[in-house]
């Protein structure tokens, strides 16, 4: 939870220094870029949460696999390493996007299926996530074989569930208390 907190604290730091210099969606793909690696890469994370890890490798690592970032990205490596907070970096840059994205009006919907969605589908579940929310959205598809079939959809607070996984577990819960 204080993680959480800290994380909000620097994304709302960076983004308002990003607006004052006019360079908010240049600092937004860098965060998006390092929320996607810290998610996807399992040594990155591992490596920013390493207290054995001296904090001047996982400067030179981290500008290593991010080239051309924005120097206030650059500023936000370092400003977490002087504070020691360098394992929020991933939680930051996922705050910033959605802070980002909330003042640009728009929304991500995050659409967890058993197969990569068609363009036909991602149209038909940005018009249901306009209808719910009444914004537009930015369509994340995440690919997770355990739901079966059906989707997961989240948007914000909101879900909805309609995987067969789902649907299972509820006639199974059913069983047994009957």
């Amino acid at each position: 939870m204080a993680q959480t907190r800290a994380a909000i604290r620097y994304a709302k730091a960076v983004l308002d220094l990003a607006k004052d210099q006019k360079s908010a969606p240049a600092v937004n793909d860098d965060m998006k870029s390092i929320a996607n690696a810290v998610v996807a890469s399992k040594e990155l994370d591992e490596m920013l949460q390493s207290p054995v890890v001296p904090n001047a490798t996982k400067r030179s690592a981290l500008l290593a696999v991010f080239k051309d970032l924005n120097k206030l990205s650059v500023n936000l490596i370092d400003t977490l390493i002087t504070n020691k907070r360098i394992d929020v970096l991933g939680d930051v840059a996922q705050k910033y996007n959605q802070l980002f994205d909330q003042e640009q009006g728009t929304q991500v919907a995050k659409v967890t299926t058993a197969v990569p969605l068609t363009d036909e589908l991602k149209k038909l579940v940005l018009v249901k996530v306009k209808e719910l929310t009444g914004k537009d959205a930015e369509i994340n598809n995440v690919i997770d074989e355990n739901i079966l079939g059906g989707f997961i959809l989240r948007v914000g607070d909101l879900q909805y569930d309609a995987s067969i996984a789902n649907k299972l577990s509820k006639l199974k819960r059913e069983f047994t208390l009957n």
